[in-house]
């Protein structure tokens, strides 16, 4: 069944993969960029991200010489922005202690930030023939199914057990296509809720569809509830036509990127309105004229979600001189700094009221 399995994957990757930009070559460097793009987020969204990226950093000297604001605001929009962190501190270290090439065995690159087991197989399987297992939620899927393995997936010791099974299953001549193939039927044919068994070119190996319980699997427990917060935001202009913005600090969620000013919501302190603007004095000693209510803007991530009531304002005078962490920028200006999406989205709705 295994060299069946694996002779009629290869044969339908190698003919029906996508056509995608981080497979022109064998780049280590560009399957790394693009692994960690792909991890949490769709190859529709990634491709434009990846084609800007190379662009500007074509390759890990450029990466690892480059300005932090930089590359994120070469990220912003796809999200879990410690992955570009991670990437260029990683890239770093390869250009510093490796002389800028990607190490080529699972000791030297696991040890790199952000380099979890998963990248660690695809990045030494595709681009270095390396027949080391790499392990996602696609992969898993596609194995459940076809080995019927009913382990619970959202568990880590689930993960080492598919990395033992593909360690016996993988292609010794083409651990790439091995590894490829069995994440492009994850994406396209063996997907989570309507797999396309009549399309799939390993039917005849895959257990479950012959027991007919391809669509109970993978097992999966469900994922804690997301906390709620609530917050309240403000876009404060001033009479030279300057925005203020603050940088999140250095650690934890969003590290590092810029927003307008916003708040935890607390209800004893009244409405939304009066609490930042009191909030405004107490944070940046700024006497403020709120204006109207502008939208609410709702962001969810993995384990959050924030509820913003936005409004738009004008401020006077200027922030402390010794606050590193506030800018006043003009629209132009603000091109050039890196925000998440909800403030984007916030200033989306705020030229629509302009």
């Amino acid at each position: 069944m295994i060299d069946g399995f694996r002779n009629d994957l290869i044969d339908w990757f190698v003919q029906e993969q996508r056509d995608l930009p981080w497979r022109k070559d064998q780049d280590p460097y560009k399957v790394w960029v693009s692994e960690i793009m792909l991890q949490q987020t769709k190859v529709d969204t990634v491709i434009p991200y990846f084609n800007s990226f190379i662009e500007q950093f074509p390759n890990i000297e450029s990466l690892a010489n480059a300005a932090e604001d930089k590359v994120l605001k070469a990220w912003e929009g796809l999200g879990y922005y410690s992955r570009a962190r991670n990437l260029q501190s990683a890239v770093r270290e390869v250009h510093e202690r490796y002389g800028g090439i990607v190490p080529d065995n699972a000791a030297e690159i696991s040890t790199l930030k952000g380099v979890g087991p998963y990248t660690t197989g695809a990045i030494l399987s595709i681009a270095y023939g390396v027949p080391e297992p790499a392990v996602d939620g696609n992969v898993m899927r596609v194995l459940s199914r076809v080995l019927h393995i009913r382990e619970d997936i959202a568990k880590p010791k689930t993960r080492k057990l598919f990395e033992a099974v593909i360690r016996d299953m993988i292609s010794q001549d083409n651990p790439s296509f091995f590894n490829q193939g069995l994440m492009e039927l994850g994406a396209i044919v063996c997907t989570p809720t309507s797999p396309s068994c009549m399309l799939c070119p390993v039917q005849e190996h895959c257990r479950a569809f012959h027991e007919g319980v391809q669509r109970e699997l993978p097992i999966k427990s469900k994922k804690k509830s997301a906390k709620q917060v609530s917050l309240v935001a403000g876009i404060f202009k001033n009479e030279q036509g300057q925005y203020l913005i603050s940088r999140r600090p250095s650690e934890g969620l969003l590290a590092n990127l810029w927003v307008f000013p916003n708040f935890i919501k607390m209800d004893e302190l009244g409405t939304s309105k009066q609490q930042l603007e009191s909030l405004m004095k107490t944070e940046y000693g700024l006497e403020v004229e709120m204006g109207d209510y502008l939208c609410d803007i709702r962001h969810v991530f993995t384990h959050l979600v924030w509820d913003i009531n936005v409004y738009v304002g004008t401020f006077h005078g200027a922030p402390s001189a010794d606050r590193e962490d506030v800018v006043l920028v003009t629209e132009e200006e603000m091109l050039e700094y890196a925000f998440p999406v909800s403030h984007q989205n916030m200033w989306k709705e705020y030229k629509k009221f302009m």
